[in-house]
């Protein structure tokens, strides 16, 4: 009878501190106008490097270290990665970043899966959404979003860890104008 207790026990444990998680990621996401944040980016095991800045909704503009004036903007509707000898323009909705930029899209996904706790200090939730499947990652302690896996419009694997994160910034809206082609 002792273990039935302990089981029930433990099982009301982890589902009130599941629950717990949630209301305080979807809490820290409804809080959360802007980031700017480092981030390094491992696409097929080449890294890249950088800082962006994201704007709810949608919104999003990265600067690459060390590679060639490297630049990736979205205005909500396109998503346009730049360098110095290439111009590329892709529909933002046709792109995994279409969802992981939109803050109300997260809330109602953290709301009804089921999280995972890896090295228990991150908080993880698997969406599959339009034949596309993401993985965010949230800190276990903060709840701020820490990055994402997916894979990306050519079948490239992407992992995306974000570091020293600042949230509700003063941001010029300029820096999310679409770049043109030279």
């Amino acid at each position: 009878m002792l273990k039935y207790i302990f089981f029930y026990i433990c099982i009301i444990l982890i589902t009130n501190s599941s629950a717990s998680n949630k209301e305080k990621i979807i809490e820290n996401l409804k809080n959360t106008k802007n980031l700017d944040f480092n981030f390094e980016q491992n696409i097929n095991g080449k890294i890249e490097n950088g800082n962006c800045t994201i704007e709810y909704p949608k919104k999003m503009f990265c600067e690459y270290a060390k590679s060639n004036n490297k630049i990736l903007v979205t205005n909500g509707k396109s998503l346009v990665i730049k360098t110095v000898t290439s111009y590329y323009r892709y529909p933002l909705d046709k792109t995994p970043l279409n969802f992981i930029l939109d803050k109300n899209f997260l809330i109602n996904k953290v709301y009804v899966l089921e999280e995972r706790i890896i090295d228990d200090s991150l908080i993880n939730y698997t969406i599959n959404q339009d034949n596309i499947e993401i993985s965010v990652f949230f800190n276990k302690e903060t709840y701020d979003l820490i990055g994402w896996q997916n894979t990306d419009v050519y079948q490239n694997f992407n992992i995306t860890y974000l570091s020293s994160i600042r949230k509700n910034r003063i941001i010029s809206k300029d820096i999310f104008k679409l770049p043109t082609q030279n």
